[in-house]
């Protein structure tokens, strides 16, 4: 049982997009969500409403929480681990650079790093999907 309600609420995030779509679908959108919290938490915090960007920004830990407390290290073994480490340490820099004299340089660097990590995992879903629709295609073929 979580005793953290972020937690809770990061986690079911995840397995509900995850029941939805396929995951690697879903860790794209998910991804994309966490990018749009961070956005629109650096253009509140421009705005001086920061308790509007503060919550923007929760949102955003939220999802990279949730990713990151999903990962099979099992199956997934260095890159598991990697990603954990990733997602944690863009949690601790966005955490870090929240109304700092230097948030909007730290939080584009965060975004353009996620934005990256969303656009990795689209590609190995597009190479997945093309592979098994390959398969399929010469399974039809014989």
């Amino acid at each position: 049982m979580m005793h953290n309600p972020m937690a809770y609420v990061a986690n079911q995030a995840y397995r509900g997009a995850a029941t939805t779509v396929p995951p690697l679908k879903a860790v794209s959108m998910l991804l994309g969500g966490a990018i749009t919290f961070l956005q629109k938490s650096l253009a509140s915090q421009e705005a001086r409403r920061f308790e509007e960007g503060h919550e923007y920004l929760m949102k955003a830990t939220a999802i990279l929480r949730g990713l990151s407390h999903n990962l099979d290290f099992a199956k997934g073994g260095a890159v598991a681990e990697r990603l954990y480490q990733t997602y944690n340490a863009m949690i601790l820099a966005s955490l870090r650079a929240y109304g700092r004299p230097h948030a909007r340089e730290s939080f584009r660097r965060i975004i353009a790093g996620l934005t990256e990590l969303r656009e990795a995992w689209e590609f190995v879903d597009a190479t997945v999907r093309t592979a098994k629709a390959g398969t399929g295609d010469s399974a039809q073929k014989r």
